[in-house]
């Protein structure tokens, strides 16, 4: 049986976005309540019932956490523009050497809109 199972992560974090015009409201510091989604696919072990223990999620998922929560994005490495197409990447390249199974990382900025990535970039 093969599965998608995700994980919902949560923290809160200041950014602004230095390579919009001056006049655009995200080139001013703000601040999100963000939502990460961390979704693992694969086939189901017939032993144990399951594709993966949530609570290995959780614990790839704290360094980021640390990392990231009441932070200013904008001073974390690799996060100097930190929309939400690079802090998806930016997940994901930390989340997958931990968890092979990762298959998508969706990251929710405001309740109505999200940036999902699959690790396919062919330009990076």
């Amino acid at each position: 049986m093969n599965v998608t199972l995700l994980h919902e992560f949560r923290f809160e974090a200041a950014h602004r976005l230095p390579r919009v015009p001056p006049t655009h409201k995200c080139a001013r510091l703000h601040g999100h309540s963000f939502k990460i989604e961390v979704a693992v696919s694969g086939e189901v072990d017939q032993s144990t019932g399951w594709l993966i223990d949530f609570g290995e999620l959780e614990r790839a998922w704290r360094p980021l956490y640390d990392q990231l929560d009441h932070r200013y994005l904008n001073e974390v490495e690799g996060l100097e523009n930190p929309t939400s197409e690079i802090l998806a990447a930016w997940v994901w390249d930390r989340l997958k050497p931990k968890l092979p199974l990762l298959c998508k990382v969706i990251v929710h900025e405001i309740c109505v809109a999200r940036c999902e990535y699959t690790g396919e970039t062919p330009n990076r």
